[in-house]
């Protein structure tokens, strides 16, 4: 999946394999908080409570509540960015996935997509989080790249995507997949 968090499976060391095990499930509480609660809510003690471990484990892997923020949004980015380089090599069936990641999300629930877009949305105020969304736009500006060589168009595009993915998580109801891929095929087409 990434090279930053590797599959626990593959690590033959005991101790290596345990902290990654650890620290996958440090990831998963907290952003079982931040669903539930909102990325406000995020503390060390909150994300131990949530995992069931002592305060001490949370900050023996994460010195502080950013680090283990950038470490969440690494993971989601981690997801959608592996997503997105499955996408079928039809340039039509590779824009309709790209546009069910927006309208799905890397799940089924919502809430998930919601606690996602918070941590992106964090980078406004937290720069340490904004090598990731960096990353997201340039994932998106290289998926775009077959479509539109004008790195102009692909800008416009990106942030019309960027855009359906905040709508998504907050309109009632909000655009489904076939929708988002319909404003993106116009804006590709021109």
């Amino acid at each position: 999946m990434s090279t930053r968090y590797p599959d626990p499976e593959t690590i033959s060391d005991g101790r290596r394999r345990k902290g990654e095990l650890r620290r996958r499930l440090l990831l998963d509480a907290t952003m079982n908080v931040i669903t539930r609660d909102g990325v406000a809510a995020v503390t060390q003690r909150r994300v131990a409570a949530e995992a069931g471990v002592p305060p001490s484990t949370v900050t023996y892997y994460y010195a502080a509540v950013d680090d283990l923020l950038v470490a969440a949004l690494t993971r989601v980015n981690d997801a959608y960015v592996e997503q997105m380089g499955a996408l079928a090599d039809d340039p039509d069936e590779a824009l309709r996935g790209f546009a069910a990641l927006i309208a799905e999300g890397t799940g089924s629930d919502r809430t998930h997509a919601l606690a996602e877009m918070e941590l992106f949305l964090l980078a406004a105020r937290r720069p340490a989080l904004r090598e990731q969304t960096d990353r997201w736009t340039a994932a998106v500006d290289a998926f775009f790249a077959p479509y539109l060589p004008d790195p102009e168009a692909r800008a416009g595009v990106t942030a019309a995507a960027n855009g359906y993915f905040l709508c998504c998580c907050t309109t009632s109801p909000p655009p489904d997949a076939d929708e988002v891929y319909r404003v993106l095929r116009r804006l590709v087409n021109g």
